[in-house]
């Protein structure tokens, strides 16, 4: 017998390929719920209850669900993981999965993840092409420097060396290694041009974005960054810039206890991608302003004055940290880059 629709308070879903576990609460607290859906089930079944608050764990396919709970009127609060986790009793399964879910939903201050349109999604989507074609190129032009390595033969780093290697090859190698080297040679030259189209869209999509414009006059913002910015960035989601900065995993991680503050490393919590991008771009800042004669009157103040009192890598991520803030405020404001005084600490 099903539960009255009157009867559900909170309904926590663990999702999965194929089954979907459900476990509900009543106004009491009382568990009233406990179902396993098959996929093509869910949303059917959920169009028989009454508008309630229905929890799942945030992830990719999270979004698609929330929006169908979404157009049957129902609430939807989308946690992260690790989150979750701690409500998890002993023994992990689908069940207690759905019922930590749903404990972690009632919890005051639970924090969520905004849910994003398909139209937010789509436009990510070729970011995160763009870098799986980054790493696999990444790890062919290893593989051909590994294979050349076992006959002694190496080049200068970056993708000029491997061109080097593959060009020495039929000189310096037996024939079989010299056909095995070509085929990788053959997909590296693939991935450059798969590569090569999607920066051109992306660079499309940068021109015609004037939030990405805007971003990318941030000294170590470039384009791509400036773009993941402004597609992955929702800045009306966070308070401050502090925040934004602490979600990307550039603020240190705390470990306090008995009254005593210890600091330690940033945090690298949230969007790695982005983090990274943030911090190769500092770290690019950093190198031009190290050194002399090369635009030092542009350089901001405070930086050098970091950098004379900091390591460089502690340096790149305090740098990456108020980039992070500096384009919160601009997304919020709709205010171009202005660039410190000279004088400004």
């Amino acid at each position: 017998m099903e539960p009255s629709v009157t009867e559900l308070k909170r309904i926590g879903v663990d999702t999965s390929k194929h089954v979907f576990t459900l476990y509900g609460i009543d106004a009491q607290d009382r568990p009233v719920l406990r179902r396993n859906l098959r996929r093509g089930e869910f949303l059917s079944f959920m169009a028989k209850l009454a508008p309630t608050l229905v929890a799942l764990e945030a992830c990719g396919a999270s979004h698609h669900w929330a929006r169908g709970l979404q157009a049957l009127g129902h609430k939807v609060l989308l946690i992260p993981p690790q989150y979750v986790k701690p409500f998890v009793k002993r023994s992990k399964n689908d069940a207690a999965d759905a019922e930590a879910i749903c404990t972690a939903a009632g919890q005051p201050g639970m924090r969520q993840v905004p849910v994003k349109s398909a139209e937010q999604q789509a436009a990510a989507m070729l970011l995160g092409v763009r870098e799986l074609l980054v790493r696999q190129r990444t790890q062919l032009a290893n593989a051909v420097r590994g294979l050349a390595a076992e006959f002694g033969l190496v080049a200068a780093k970056g993708n000029a060396g491997v061109a080097a290697l593959l060009a020495a090859a039929p000189e310096r190698l037996p024939a079989p290694a010299v056909e095995a080297l070509a085929l990788l040679g053959q997909q590296i030259r693939q991935v450059e041009a798969q590569l090569a189209q999607a920066d051109q869209t992306l660079q499309a999509q940068h021109k015609a974005s004037p939030t990405s414009q805007r971003l990318a006059a941030i000294p170590g913002v470039g384009w791509l960054s400036a773009l993941t910015l402004s597609v992955r960035v929702d800045a009306s989601q966070f308070e401050t810039g502090r925040h934004l900065a602490a979600w990307v995993g550039l603020t240190p991680r705390e470990h306090s206890s008995g009254g005593k503050q210890r600091m330690g490393g940033i945090s690298r919590a949230g969007d790695e991608r982005l983090r990274s991008l943030l911090v190769l771009g500092a770290t690019a800042v950093i190198r031009h302003a190290a050194k002399p004669g090369r635009g030092a009157d542009k350089v901001s103040p405070w930086l050098l004055s970091l950098l004379a009192r900091k390591p460089r890598k502690l340096a790149a991520g305090a740098l990456a940290n108020k980039m992070a803030r500096i384009a919160w405020a601009m997304m919020t404001s709709g205010e171009a880059y202005r660039r410190p005084a000279p004088n400004a600490a």
